[in-house]
């Protein structure tokens, strides 16, 4: 059992701090250089990874040493932000939290040692505490089992590890914020969302706040209505570059009507406005709707949070002048925010745009309607770049 008080419902873990000795790993590694990983162990860190919880070590080691042991055991990989060292545990576990952004609250931490326990129970109270014999069972608690496991979700170590190695790069860099991101050769491809994709798309629209335009949620019933309907596109937009996925980072909800394209969504992850994401997904949209001769209407519904998206409208030229095209088209959403009177429509009469400078953009031709195997990856129907 945890040390500390049960949460209910119990909030998902994001990130599992290991104690080493006696809890990953069979014995005390200044005792014994052989010290042996037990493979129900093995199994929980291979299980937690895949269901994209993180994990990080806080041990009273010889750094250099333990970490050697971890790559002899095969499973260094797994761990990001290590804090291998002799300091108080609970400091260690605070810069863990600290790294990664995470919310205490979101942080377990498992060791043998129930004054170690205590001592981070005492300092970080949201943080919850487990003895080393409940190791094998983590896999069965409810707070280790998220609701979806996504694509983005299994390679989340991996976004985590290629971010980390980016932003090193970045604080190396001499030259300007554009040849920076020139230098990461990014690829941003957006496609038409499979059936598959609409639990990404849900998360998207349910954890961004900064970056949506509306606030709202879509949950999964609504999504699957618009994927099925045929006046409609649901679009996701993914991200990587030479150090690797960023995942899922945008959404795009686009409601085609004769004269006007009605964008009723677009949320993008905040780790990427900084590669410039939103402004390159309304540029495309923009030409697109061009291609099309049709204007483009976008709601817009203030939140408090979302100052930032509604600039990169703007500065889009998205404003409140009247069109005659707005006729049969009205504001609002299909989502879990409702459609209040506190949503404004934006409106765009459409020109072409140039092709973005700092990133390849791969993306369906939107001036056709959606091919019958749109089911498919977009990449299976090869799009061509858009220019």
């Amino acid at each position: 059992m945890s040390d500390t008080a049960p949460v209910d419902p119990p909030a998902t873990v994001k990130c599992l701090v290991w104690d080493l000795d006696n809890t990953l790993w069979r014995g005390t590694l200044l005792e014994d250089e052989d010290v042996v990983l037990p493979d129900a162990v093995r199994e929980v860190i291979v299980g937690l990874d895949a269901r994209g919880i993180l994990q990080s070590v806080c041990s009273r080691n010889s750094h250099d040493h333990a970490w050697a042991r971890l790559r002899a055991l095969g499973v260094a990989d797994y761990f990001v932000v290590p804090e291998i060292g002799w300091g108080r545990k609970s400091d260690a576990v605070r810069r863990i939290t600290e790294q990664l952004d995470f919310a205490p609250a979101t942080i377990a931490f498992i060791d043998d040692q129930p004054a170690e326990r205590a001592e981070v129970a005492h300092h970080l109270p949201e943080v919850r505490c487990y003895p080393a014999e409940d190791a094998v069972k983590l896999l069965g608690l409810p707070e280790f089992s998220p609701r979806s496991v996504t694509v983005d979700s299994r390679q989340r170590r991996t976004m985590y590890q290629a971010g980390f190695r980016r932003t090193d790069e970045q604080a190396r860099h001499t030259g300007s914020h554009e040849d920076f991101l020139r230098s990461l050769e990014m690829v941003m491809s957006i496609g038409r969302a499979t059936d598959d994709e609409l639990t990404r798309v849900e998360e998207l629209t349910l954890r961004t706040s900064q970056m949506n335009a509306t606030g709202v949620h879509y949950p999964d019933e609504a999504l699957r209505a618009l994927l099925a309907h045929p006046g409609h596109e649901v679009l996701v937009t993914t991200l990587e570059d030479r150090f690797g996925p960023h995942g899922a980072v945008g959404v795009v909800l686009l409601e085609k009507h004769a004269r006007a394209w009605h964008l009723r969504l677009l949320a993008t992850s905040c780790r990427v406005v900084a590669f410039g994401v939103g402004t390159i997904l309304l540029n495309w949209l923009a030409d697109q709707a061009a291609r099309a001769g049709v204007h483009l209407l976008a709601d817009f519904r203030a939140t408090g949070r979302n100052r930032m998206m509604e600039i990169a409208y703007r500065f889009a030229g998205l404003d409140d002048r009247p069109c005659d095209c707005r006729g049969g088209v009205s504001g609002g959403s299909g989502g879990s925010g409702g459609s209040g009177e506190d949503v404004q429509l934006l409106h765009l009469v459409a020109g072409r745009r140039d092709a973005p400078t700092t990133v390849r953009l791969i993306a369906p031709d939107l001036t056709d309607p959606a091919p019958a195997g749109a089911g498919l990856p977009d990449r299976a129907r090869r799009p061509g770049p858009v220019g």
